[in-house]
Protein backbone atom coordinates (compact mmCIF):
# COMPACT_ATOMS: atom_id res chain seq x y z
CA UNK A 1 0.00 0.00 0.00
CA UNK A 2 2.85 2.55 0.63
CA UNK A 3 4.85 2.24 -2.01
CA UNK A 4 1.91 2.51 -4.14
CA UNK A 5 1.02 5.88 -2.56
CA UNK A 6 4.68 6.99 -3.06
CA UNK A 7 4.56 6.62 -6.67
CA UNK A 8 1.25 7.79 -7.02
CA UNK A 9 2.60 10.89 -4.83
CA UNK A 10 5.45 10.87 -7.04
CA UNK A 11 3.62 11.27 -10.59
CA UNK A 12 2.06 14.15 -8.97
CA UNK A 13 4.34 15.98 -7.62
CA UNK A 14 6.32 15.41 -11.26
CA UNK A 15 3.06 16.79 -13.07
CA UNK A 16 2.89 19.64 -10.61
CA UNK A 17 6.62 20.26 -11.64
CA UNK A 18 5.78 19.69 -15.32
CA UNK A 19 2.71 22.36 -15.25
CA UNK A 20 5.07 25.24 -13.32
CA UNK A 21 8.55 24.85 -15.75
CA UNK A 22 6.55 24.55 -18.54
CA UNK A 23 5.96 27.78 -18.24
CA UNK A 24 9.11 29.14 -17.89
CA UNK A 25 11.64 30.67 -20.61
CA UNK A 26 13.30 27.79 -22.74
CA UNK A 27 17.05 28.43 -21.49
CA UNK A 28 20.15 26.01 -19.80
CA UNK A 29 18.93 27.07 -16.73
CA UNK A 30 15.24 26.48 -16.70
CA UNK A 31 16.39 23.06 -18.33
CA UNK A 32 18.47 21.95 -15.55
CA UNK A 33 15.91 22.44 -12.80
CA UNK A 34 13.52 20.56 -14.72
CA UNK A 35 16.24 17.86 -15.35
CA UNK A 36 17.15 17.73 -11.35
CA UNK A 37 13.59 17.72 -10.51
CA UNK A 38 13.22 14.57 -12.52
CA UNK A 39 13.42 11.24 -10.69
CA UNK A 40 14.14 10.61 -6.88
CA UNK A 41 11.46 9.08 -4.40
CA UNK A 42 9.91 12.38 -3.73
CA UNK A 43 9.86 11.11 0.43
CA UNK A 44 9.93 14.75 1.49
CA UNK A 45 6.08 16.03 -0.65
CA UNK A 46 4.60 11.91 -0.24
CA UNK A 47 4.95 12.79 3.54
CA UNK A 48 3.45 16.78 3.17
CA UNK A 49 0.58 15.39 1.19
CA UNK A 50 -0.01 11.88 3.40
CA UNK A 51 0.20 14.44 6.70
CA UNK A 52 -2.32 16.10 4.77
CA UNK A 53 -4.48 13.82 4.14
CA UNK A 54 -4.29 12.61 7.67
CA UNK A 55 -6.00 16.15 8.90
CA UNK A 56 -8.54 16.46 6.30
CA UNK A 57 -6.65 18.26 3.64
CA UNK A 58 -7.08 18.21 0.19
CA UNK A 59 -4.17 17.14 -2.54
CA UNK A 60 -5.03 20.21 -4.51
CA UNK A 61 -3.89 22.51 -1.50
CA UNK A 62 -1.06 20.16 -0.19
CA UNK A 63 0.15 19.52 -3.74
CA UNK A 64 2.04 22.92 -3.94
CA UNK A 65 4.33 22.57 -0.70
CA UNK A 66 4.75 18.59 -1.34
CA UNK A 67 6.29 20.23 -4.79
CA UNK A 68 7.84 23.06 -3.16
CA UNK A 69 9.79 20.84 -0.54
CA UNK A 70 10.81 19.13 -3.36
CA UNK A 71 12.21 21.65 -5.37
CA UNK A 72 13.90 22.83 -2.26
CA UNK A 73 15.36 19.20 -1.61
CA UNK A 74 16.94 19.68 -5.35
CA UNK A 75 18.36 22.86 -4.77
CA UNK A 76 20.23 21.45 -1.91
CA UNK A 77 21.66 18.24 -3.84
CA UNK A 78 22.55 20.25 -6.92
CA UNK A 79 24.95 22.66 -4.54
CA UNK A 80 25.90 19.28 -2.32
CA UNK A 81 27.35 18.08 -5.65
CA UNK A 82 29.24 20.84 -6.84
CA UNK A 83 33.41 20.91 -6.87
CA UNK A 84 33.28 22.91 -3.91
CA UNK A 85 30.78 21.00 -1.83
CA UNK A 86 31.13 17.56 -2.09
CA UNK A 87 32.52 17.19 -5.55
CA UNK A 88 29.86 14.31 -7.07
CA UNK A 89 29.52 13.48 -10.84
CA UNK A 90 26.66 11.22 -10.30
CA UNK A 91 23.01 11.55 -8.81
CA UNK A 92 20.22 9.51 -9.02
CA UNK A 93 22.43 7.30 -11.90
CA UNK A 94 23.03 10.41 -14.12
CA UNK A 95 25.62 13.23 -14.66
CA UNK A 96 24.84 15.72 -11.94
CA UNK A 97 23.85 19.26 -13.04
CA UNK A 98 27.33 20.77 -13.09
CA UNK A 99 28.52 18.11 -14.65
CA UNK A 100 25.51 17.85 -17.85
CA UNK A 101 26.40 21.98 -18.13
CA UNK A 102 28.46 23.67 -15.99
CA UNK A 103 28.98 25.35 -12.61
CA UNK A 104 27.61 28.37 -13.05
CA UNK A 105 24.39 26.91 -14.57
CA UNK A 106 23.96 24.84 -11.90
CA UNK A 107 24.28 27.66 -9.39
CA UNK A 108 21.79 29.01 -10.69
CA UNK A 109 19.37 26.65 -10.86
CA UNK A 110 19.90 25.93 -7.60
CA UNK A 111 19.18 29.78 -6.44
CA UNK A 112 15.95 29.19 -8.67
CA UNK A 113 14.82 26.11 -7.41
CA UNK A 114 15.31 27.41 -4.08
CA UNK A 115 13.22 30.58 -4.34
CA UNK A 116 10.89 28.64 -6.63
CA UNK A 117 10.11 26.86 -3.28
CA UNK A 118 8.76 29.34 -1.45
CA UNK A 119 6.63 30.49 -4.28
CA UNK A 120 4.97 27.31 -4.66
CA UNK A 121 4.02 27.29 -0.65
CA UNK A 122 2.46 30.84 -0.21
CA UNK A 123 0.25 29.64 -3.99
CA UNK A 124 -3.00 31.68 -2.56
CA UNK A 125 -4.27 28.00 -3.70
CA UNK A 126 -2.47 26.53 -0.79
CA UNK A 127 -4.70 28.28 1.77
CA UNK A 128 -5.24 31.48 3.98
CA UNK A 129 -2.85 34.46 4.09
CA UNK A 130 -1.82 32.70 8.18
CA UNK A 131 -1.46 29.28 6.73
CA UNK A 132 1.27 29.83 3.90
CA UNK A 133 2.89 32.87 6.09
CA UNK A 134 3.57 29.77 8.85
CA UNK A 135 4.61 27.19 5.90
CA UNK A 136 7.16 30.23 4.47
CA UNK A 137 8.58 30.94 7.95
CA UNK A 138 9.27 27.45 9.29
CA UNK A 139 10.64 26.48 5.54
CA UNK A 140 13.41 29.74 5.84
CA UNK A 141 13.85 27.95 9.50
CA UNK A 142 14.88 24.36 8.21
CA UNK A 143 16.86 25.17 5.38
CA UNK A 144 19.19 27.79 6.49
CA UNK A 145 21.35 28.34 9.02
CA UNK A 146 19.12 26.54 11.86
CA UNK A 147 18.39 23.57 9.49
CA UNK A 148 20.07 22.56 6.82
CA UNK A 149 22.74 24.81 5.91
CA UNK A 150 23.79 24.01 9.49
CA UNK A 151 24.07 20.69 8.71
CA UNK A 152 26.45 21.36 5.88
CA UNK A 153 28.26 23.79 7.61
CA UNK A 154 29.08 21.56 9.95
CA UNK A 155 29.96 18.76 7.41
CA UNK A 156 32.21 20.33 5.82
CA UNK A 157 33.70 21.78 8.77
CA UNK A 158 34.33 18.44 10.10
CA UNK A 159 36.33 17.47 7.06
CA UNK A 160 39.22 19.58 8.31
CA UNK A 161 38.59 18.94 12.24
CA UNK A 162 41.76 17.60 14.34
CA UNK A 163 39.78 14.85 15.24
CA UNK A 164 36.39 12.90 13.88
CA UNK A 165 33.27 13.75 15.15
CA UNK A 166 31.77 12.15 18.29
CA UNK A 167 28.01 10.77 18.12
CA UNK A 168 26.56 13.32 19.63
CA UNK A 169 28.34 15.92 17.08
CA UNK A 170 26.82 14.01 14.47
CA UNK A 171 23.31 13.56 15.15
CA UNK A 172 23.35 17.49 15.43
CA UNK A 173 24.80 17.61 12.20
CA UNK A 174 22.39 15.31 10.52
CA UNK A 175 19.73 16.71 12.16
CA UNK A 176 20.10 19.78 10.31
CA UNK A 177 21.46 18.06 7.37
CA UNK A 178 18.75 15.55 6.72
CA UNK A 179 16.48 15.60 9.80
CA UNK A 180 15.25 19.47 8.95
CA UNK A 181 13.32 18.78 5.95
CA UNK A 182 12.10 15.74 6.62
CA UNK A 183 10.66 17.09 9.53
CA UNK A 184 9.18 19.96 8.15
CA UNK A 185 7.63 18.13 5.85
CA UNK A 186 6.09 15.87 7.78
CA UNK A 187 4.67 18.93 9.98
CA UNK A 188 3.75 20.77 7.13
CA UNK A 189 -0.28 18.62 6.60
CA UNK A 190 -1.11 19.62 10.65
CA UNK A 191 0.35 23.59 9.26
CA UNK A 192 -2.40 23.39 6.52
CA UNK A 193 -5.13 21.87 8.61
CA UNK A 194 -4.22 24.67 11.83
CA UNK A 195 -3.39 21.65 13.94
CA UNK A 196 -1.14 21.05 16.13
CA UNK A 197 2.21 19.91 14.80
CA UNK A 198 3.92 18.12 18.11
CA UNK A 199 2.77 14.59 17.12
CA UNK A 200 4.42 14.67 13.78
CA UNK A 201 7.66 16.44 15.00
CA UNK A 202 8.26 13.39 16.75
CA UNK A 203 7.92 11.15 14.24
CA UNK A 204 9.68 13.16 11.94
CA UNK A 205 12.19 13.08 14.19
CA UNK A 206 12.34 10.01 14.85
CA UNK A 207 12.22 9.17 11.13
CA UNK A 208 15.25 11.43 9.86
CA UNK A 209 17.67 10.23 11.92
CA UNK A 210 16.73 6.72 10.90
CA UNK A 211 16.85 7.86 7.67
CA UNK A 212 20.18 9.15 8.37
CA UNK A 213 21.43 5.77 10.11
CA UNK A 214 20.29 3.58 7.18
CA UNK A 215 21.94 5.71 4.42
CA UNK A 216 25.49 5.26 6.15
CA UNK A 217 24.44 1.36 6.29
CA UNK A 218 23.92 1.74 2.71
CA UNK A 219 26.79 3.20 2.00
CA UNK A 220 28.36 0.42 2.94
CA UNK A 221 26.37 -2.57 2.09
CA UNK A 222 24.44 -1.38 -0.50
CA UNK A 223 25.02 -1.76 -4.43
CA UNK A 224 25.96 1.23 -6.43
CA UNK A 225 24.32 0.86 -9.57
CA UNK A 226 20.90 0.68 -7.18
CA UNK A 227 21.39 3.92 -5.26
CA UNK A 228 22.62 5.56 -8.43
CA UNK A 229 25.73 7.51 -6.77
CA UNK A 230 29.07 6.82 -5.36
CA UNK A 231 29.33 4.92 -2.19
CA UNK A 232 31.80 4.51 0.18
CA UNK A 233 32.77 8.01 0.26
CA UNK A 234 33.00 8.89 3.65
CA UNK A 235 34.52 5.94 4.37
CA UNK A 236 37.27 6.67 1.90
CA UNK A 237 37.65 10.55 3.03
CA UNK A 238 37.57 9.47 6.87
CA UNK A 239 35.05 10.85 8.12
CA UNK A 240 32.94 9.90 10.44
CA UNK A 241 29.64 8.04 10.44
CA UNK A 242 26.75 6.65 12.94
CA UNK A 243 28.29 2.57 11.28
CA UNK A 244 32.16 4.06 12.29
CA UNK A 245 30.99 5.43 15.79
CA UNK A 246 28.83 2.65 16.74
CA UNK A 247 29.42 -0.46 14.36
CA UNK A 248 27.24 -1.92 11.39
CA UNK A 249 24.98 -4.39 14.17
CA UNK A 250 24.52 -1.58 16.49
CA UNK A 251 23.62 1.36 13.85
CA UNK A 252 20.75 -1.25 12.43
CA UNK A 253 19.74 -1.87 15.63
CA UNK A 254 19.30 2.05 16.61
CA UNK A 255 17.62 2.73 13.51
CA UNK A 256 14.76 0.26 13.95
CA UNK A 257 14.52 1.33 17.46
CA UNK A 258 14.02 5.00 16.08
CA UNK A 259 11.29 3.61 13.88
CA UNK A 260 9.36 1.95 16.61
CA UNK A 261 9.33 5.38 18.53
CA UNK A 262 8.53 7.26 15.23
CA UNK A 263 5.50 4.76 14.98
CA UNK A 264 4.57 5.26 18.06
CA UNK A 265 4.29 8.60 18.20
CA UNK A 266 1.59 8.37 15.85
CA UNK A 267 -0.66 6.37 18.19
CA UNK A 268 -3.42 8.62 18.75
CA UNK A 269 -4.12 9.53 15.06
CA UNK A 270 -5.05 5.64 15.16
CA UNK A 271 -5.82 3.80 11.69
CA UNK A 272 -5.43 7.09 9.71
CA UNK A 273 -1.52 7.22 10.66
CA UNK A 274 -0.76 3.44 8.70
CA UNK A 275 0.36 4.95 5.62
CA UNK A 276 2.93 7.01 7.59
CA UNK A 277 4.26 4.32 9.93
CA UNK A 278 4.51 2.11 6.88
CA UNK A 279 6.78 5.27 5.36
CA UNK A 280 8.55 5.12 8.33
CA UNK A 281 9.55 1.09 8.15
CA UNK A 282 10.39 1.44 4.29
CA UNK A 283 12.98 4.13 5.10
CA UNK A 284 15.08 1.28 6.85
CA UNK A 285 14.36 -1.45 4.12
CA UNK A 286 15.06 0.87 1.25
CA UNK A 287 18.22 -0.16 -1.31
CA UNK A 288 18.12 3.42 -2.98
Amino acid sequence: MFKEVLAQDAARIQAQFDLVLNALDDLDVTRAMAYTTQGGKRLRGFLVLESARMHGVDDAKAIWPATGIEALHAYSLVHDDLPCMDDDDLRRGRPTVHVKWDDGTAVLAGDALQTLAFELCVRPEVGNSEVRADLALTLAKASGAQGMVLGQALDMAAETAAAPLSLEQITKLQAGKTGALIEWSACAGARLAQADPEPLRQYAQSLGLAFQIADDILDIEGDAEKAGKRLQKDTDAGKATFVSLMGLDAAKTRAADLVEQACAALDGYGAKAGTLKDAARFVIARDS
